[in-house]
């Protein structure tokens, strides 16, 4: 999918990867309708098309996102200090019934 973007002042058309949030006088294409895009007579068509090497995360992003869920990972399994257990009188789905102390 591709982004299409008009700017009326210039008279061209800016055809560039799809866009992270809407704006006015752009419009979603998919690449079947991106590669068949015609303009006005008179207009200028700039297709921005991103490097191959830039085309996602690198690996220091990787690596980031990777040791971010590791940690919650490890603190949602760290050991919480533990509680007196109150005796339970009895369990109903999700409904417990504890006595008062």
């Amino acid at each position: 999918m591709k982004t299409l973007t008009y700017v009326y002042a210039d008279s061209t058309a800016v055809l560039g990867p799809l866009a992270t949030y809407a704006e006015p006088h752009s419009y979603d294409l998919c690449l079947t309708h991106s590669e068949k895009l015609t303009v006005p007579n008179g207009w200028s068509v700039v297709k921005h098309e991103p490097e191959s090497d830039q085309a996602g995360p690198s690996e220091d992003d990787l690596m980031a996102i990777a040791n971010a869920v590791r940690e919650v990972g490890n603190a949602q399994s760290a050991p919480t200090p533990s509680q007196p257990a109150q005796p339970e009188i009895g369990r109903r789905g999700h409904l417990r019934a504890i006595p008062s102390n």
